[in-house]
C-alpha cells in the first residue's frame, strides 16, 4: 500500500505532509506507518517507517529530525540533524534540506512556515501544551530566526475532535484558571462530564498571536481507524499500545 499524505493549501509553497498510518509495515496494533520510537513495536520496523517518510519528503533518514516529546512549551533550534533527541515539544530551523517530525496520536501536530523568510516550524501540541504556550513558543522561536508572525502560516492537522473529546470537570477547571473565556471550548457532556474542542483551542491561541493564517484540516484521529492511531481509542478498546502518526515539514 502506499503513502497516504494529507497536505494544506496554505502551505505549498513548502514541502510538507500530514502522514496517515497507510502504508507502513508495521502490523498488530500497529498496523501501518507507526513512526513512534517509544512504542512497543519493533524497532527496526519503525526505522523503516520512518525511512518511508524521509523518502517521501525528500531527505537522509538522519535529516528526518523528531525530538522526545514530553508535552511541555519547551522549542529547540535545528541547525543539524540531532545526534540525540532533546526533549521538546517543538522545533524551528531556517536549515534548507532539514525535514522536522512530530508524533502525534490525538494531539495536535501544528505545521509552520513563512516562506518569504525561509524559516519554519513544527509543534506538538496536546492540551497541556497548547495551555502552557507551546503554539506562542514556536512562533517566537521562528521569529529569533527572522520570521515575522503576520506572513506565518499554521496548519493544525488530525488531531482528535470534540465530539469525540470527552473530559472531567477538573479539566474546565485548569482551563478556567487561566482564563475564564476558555470556557467556550467546552460543551455539555453526558453525566458532569464536558466535551473539549482542542483543535478551535489551538486555532485561537494562533489567532491571538497574530499569524497571518491559521486553519484546522478537519481530520479526527479517533473516529478513523482506517487512517489514523489514536491514545484515546486504544484506551477504550483496552489495546496494550498504538502506534504515533507523523507530520513533517521541510524547506
Amino acid at each position: 500500500m502506499t503513502l497516504e499524505i494529507i497536505t494544506a493549501e496554505a502551505l505549498k509553497e513548502v514541502r510538507h505532509g500530514f502522514f496517515t498510518r497507510r502504508g507502513g509495515a508495521s502490523s498488530g496494533v500497529f498496523a501501518g506507518l507507526n513512526c513512534g520510537q517509544g512504542s512497543s513495536d519493533q524497532s527496526e520496523i519503525v526505522e523503516i517507517n520512518r525511512g518511508r517518510v524521509a523518502d517521501a519528503m525528500a531527505v537522509a533518514a538522519d535529516d528526518l529530525v523528531t525530538v522526545h516529546q514530553v508535552h511541555s512549551a519547551h522549542v529547540v533550534q535545528v541547525d543539524a540533524a540531532l545526534p540525540q533527541r532533546p526533549k521538546a515539544d517543538a522545533m524551528v530551523t531556517a536549515t534548507p534540506g532539514l525535514a522536522l517530525g512530530i508524533l502525534t496520536a490525538d494531539c495536535q501536530p501544528v505545521l509552520f512556515a513563512d516562506h518569504s523568510a525561509g524559516v519554519i516550524g513544527a509543534a506538538h501540541a496536546g492540551w497541556r501544551g497548547a495551555l502552557d504556550g507551546v503554539l506562542e513558543a514556536t512562533l517566537e522561536a521562528m521569529e529569533a530566526l527572522g520570521a515575522q508572525r503576520a506572513d506565518t502560516v499554521a496548519v493544525i492537522g488530525p488531531t482528535i475532535s470534540q465530539r469525540a473529546y470527552e473530559v472531567g470537570p477538573e479539566f474546565l477547571d485548569a482551563f478556567m484558571a487561566e482564563d475564564i473565556d476558555n470556557q467556550r471550548f467546552f460543551a455539555n457532556g453526558q453525566n458532569d462530564l464536558y466535551l473539549f474542542d482542542l483543535p478551535a483551542f489551538g486555532l485561537h491561541r494562533l489567532r491571538r498571536m497574530g499569524v497571518g493564517h491559521a486553519e484546522w484540516t478537519r481530520h479526527c484521529t479517533y473516529s478513523d481507524p482506517e487512517r489514523f492511531y489514536s491514545y484515546r481509542r486504544t484506551t477504550h478498546s483496552g489495546e496494550a499500545d498504538y502506534g504515533r502518526l507523523i507530520s513533517v515539514i521541510r524547506l
